[in-house]
Parts: C-alpha cells; sequence; structure tokens
C-alpha cells in the first residue's frame, strides 16, 4: 500500500515573477511529521501555498493525494482544500463571530446542512483542541495561544488527512508553543501528515523529526541533530 500523500518532482515555483523554490523533489508519507525550516522569505510558505492551489506550479510535478496540480481545474480546488487542514501564523479568525460561529462557517461553506450534526462536530472539534465550553467566547477574549487552537479545531473540523502549518508558533510565546506543537504532534501520531513551517529553533532542537531546510531557493534533507543557521 502507497502511503505517499505529497510528491514533488523537480518543482519549481515563481512568487510575482520571481523564483522562490528551483527544482525541489520530496515526498511525504501519511502520519508524518515534518519541519519545513528556513529564513523569512526562504520559500516555505511559498510552497504551502503551492500545496492548496493558492500557487500556480511553474515547472516539474507536485501530487496531493489524488490531484495533479500540474493540471488541477478551478472546479477541482475546492475537493482538494476540503482534504487539506491550514494553521496560519495570524490566526485569520472572523473577528465579529464568536468561535462556534467561526467554526460554523467552515461548515457551511463546506456543504454540511445537518444543524445537529454540525453542533455536534464543532464540541468535538473544540474538545479535541483543549477548548470545551468556549463556544461563545469571541476570539479577542481569547489568549493567543487559544486563538492558535481554535485556528486547529477550524483546520479539524472536515477530518483532513494532511495539517498545513505556516508558522503556527510565530506570535507565541515559549510555553504556548510548545503546547501547540504538542497538538499537532499528536494528531500526526494518529494518522494525520503534519507540514510544520517554523523557523523557531527551540521548538525543533527540543522535538527532533525529519527536517526539510528552504534556502536560496534550493531544499534539502537534513538530519535531525543538524544545527542550522
Amino acid at each position: 500500500m502507497d502511503n505517499t500523500v505529497v510528491s514533488c518532482k523537480d518543482l519549481h515555483l515563481e512568487w510575482d515573477g520571481h523564483p522562490v523554490i528551483k527544482g525541489m523533489s520530496a515526498d511525504f508519507q501519511r502520519g508524518e511529521f515534518v519541519y519545513l525550516l528556513g529564513k523569512t522569505g526562504s520559500g516555505k510558505s511559498s510552497f504551502l501555498k503551492s500545496l492548496y492551489a493558492d500557487l500556480t506550479v511553474k515547472s516539474g510535478k507536485l501530487k496531493v493525494l489524488d490531484f495533479d496540480l500540474t493540471k488541477i481545474k478551478i472546479s477541482q480546488i475546492p475537493k482538494l482544500r476540503r482534504k487539506l487542514g491550514i494553521v496560519f501564523q495570524d490566526f485569520q479568525l472572523l473577528t465579529d463571530r464568536n468561535i462556534k460561529q467561526n467554526l460554523m462557517f467552515v461548515l457551511d461553506c463546506t456543504g454540511w446542512k445537518d444543524k445537529k450534526k454540525k453542533e455536534e462536530r464543532i464540541r468535538w472539534a473544540l474538545e479535541q483542541v483543549g477548548l470545551s465550553g468556549k463556544e461563545d467566547k469571541f476570539p479577542y477574549e481569547l489568549s493567543g495561544g487559544e486563538q492558535q487552537r481554535v485556528c486547529i479545531a477550524r483546520a479539524i473540523i472536515n477530518d483532513p488527512e494532511i495539517i498545513l502549518a505556516d508558522e503556527p508558533t510565530g506570535n507565541l510565546d515559549p510555553e504556548t508553543s510548545s503546547e501547540i506543537y504538542k497538538l499537532l504532534k499528536g494528531l500526526s501520531e494518529k494518522g494525520k501528515t503534519v507540514l510544520f513551517a517554523t523557523h523557531d529553533a527551540l521548538i525543533y532542537q527540543k522535538n527532533p523529526s525529519r527536517m526539510l531546510v528552504f534556502e536560496n531557493g534550493s531544499v534539502s534533507e537534513q538530519s535531525p541533530a543538524a544545527k542550522l543557521y
């Protein structure tokens, strides 16, 4: 059985007409936890954007699950994104809606109809991230760590196969960052593939795992014990 969920070969990406990734080749397996490391502007976010079809492949091959990203049609993109969970650094929560309404918005946009099932799913997602009972809180009433937990609840609510975390600890203190790491690591242990883009050295040095390093357009695999930068 092939457990590969993302495969790229000689992948080239451009951002605003400038090359950001030149010839990346890598495969990612079901249940893997992989760090994407590199300084700001090194191409980590561009790679993640390409996985959810927000950045067009310039050349090479890129396959995510059963989707060929070099040939994907606009009509297929919503189907692709329903199989992915995305966690952003800046949360991107709807500030005029409470937590329940933020999660309900995702379910409404992805075709859920039954009100009871939607409410059950929201309770389940919040329970997974340790936020049971916070449904009526607004984002501004939560700490940064709690807001990021809501983002993870939003990312997992449709039971995606892959979690794309783009600097998820970038705005958090070390203790809270460690909690978010543990939450995402736990998802990989349950069979989700987690791609964790970061330049937070404390995280990857304390919690070694497979590492891909992005630098000057190239992407290389490094030993978890390697000292970077």
